[in-house]
């Protein structure tokens, strides 16, 4: 999994304003009240997901397409979904000019990821979410992992879920602070 952090380069996908910035261990603005993620949270959760290279992942909240790139390295088929159409748009160039053209990227609509695709062996959501949302659960396969920031608009809890034979099982992994998720089943655009 470090090998994928060696191999993409995370100053491909931040502003030129803070690409001096771009190694450090804090999330970045990327417009539009969006961030870059901070690296050790990532890390953690791609940790988390133990991938072995065959997966079917969706990645919800494109951003600048940087967790994205990583998951290249890491799976099979990636599908991604966001919200703000400037922020794809920005993405799918950032993932080209980087070399991950293999990334299906899509705008998010009513519903939370992109059930079209599924079921996913790992669904990583980079925003948060009042609770656990039942539509991305029932995207995932049996044995599937999502990794979810879940809380209110200014601390959460990162937790793993995973869809058992048996149920769900979910796992707290750390403290964390994302932007919020929009949508059905997640907060809503105003404050």
């Amino acid at each position: 999994m470090l090998d994928a952090f060696a191999r993409v380069p995370r100053e491909m996908f931040v502003h030129l304003i803070v690409r001096d910035q771009a190694y450090e261990d804090h999330p970045l603005a990327i417009g539009y009240g969006q961030t870059i993620s901070q690296p050790r949270v990532v890390a953690y959760a791609l940790q988390a997901a133990r991938l072995t290279g065959t997966e079917r992942v969706l990645d919800v909240g494109t951003g600048s397409g940087y967790q994205a790139a990583l998951l290249c390295e890491l799976a099979r088929h990636i599908v991604s979904v966001e919200l703000i159409p400037e922020l794809a748009h920005r993405a799918q160039g950032n993932l080209r000019d980087a070399g991950y053209e293999r990334v299906e990227i899509h705008l998010a609509g009513e519903e939370l990821g992109w059930s079209a695709r599924g079921p996913y062996d790992a669904i990583f959501v980079a925003a948060a979410a009042p609770r656990v949302p039942q539509t991305l659960v029932d995207q995932l396969a049996l044995d599937g992992r999502l990794l979810i920031p879940v809380g209110d608009r200014q601390v959460q809890d990162l937790l793993l879920v995973e869809k058992r034979p048996e149920g769900l099982t979910v796992t707290r992994l750390m403290p964390c602070r994302f932007v919020p998720l929009i949508g059905s089943e997640a907060f809503s655009e105003s404050k």
